[in-house]
């Protein structure tokens, strides 16, 4: 069974990592929510404003193709759906958490963090305990 609101926010979040909405602060605004907040991979804090203007800043580089692995995503609630993905772009990868929040305008991206990782065997790592087969 799909979950239309998961299907919903998965569509919004590729729309985000797409370099043509990446490049547009029209485009970006329109999938943020009033309220945003991010821990990015850098570890910096963001808001919706200095999001969309890093992203669209003419003198950074442009946005390039991101590719996404591994995406899922669970409804919270009538009104909140979380995905997790992992991503990678220009050698460096990071393991992602969005929540989206439905509002009047749709489903908006409330909430990201991303997290870098160096490639490794799943199920390994700190924190988790391997299982016995």
């Amino acid at each position: 069974m799909t979950d239309d609101a998961v299907e919903a926010a998965i569509e919004n979040e590729l729309r985000l990592l797409d370099p043509a909405v990446r490049n547009s602060p029209e485009l970006l605004a329109a999938l943020l929510h009033p309220e945003f907040r991010e821990f990015g991979a850098s570890g910096r804090r963001w808001d919706r404003d200095s999001i969309i203007a890093a992203l669209t800043d003419e003198s950074a580089p442009k946005a390039r193709p991101i590719t996404t692995t591994r995406m899922t995503g669970v409804r919270l609630a009538e009104d909140l759906v979380q995905l997790t993905f992992d991503t990678e772009s220009k050698g460096r990868r990071a393991h992602r958490s969005s929540l989206w929040r439905l509002t009047d305008r749709g489903w908006l991206l409330y909430f990201h963090q991303g997290t870098p990782y160096e490639e490794e065997e799943e199920g390994t790592g700190p924190g988790v305990t391997p299982q016995a087969p």
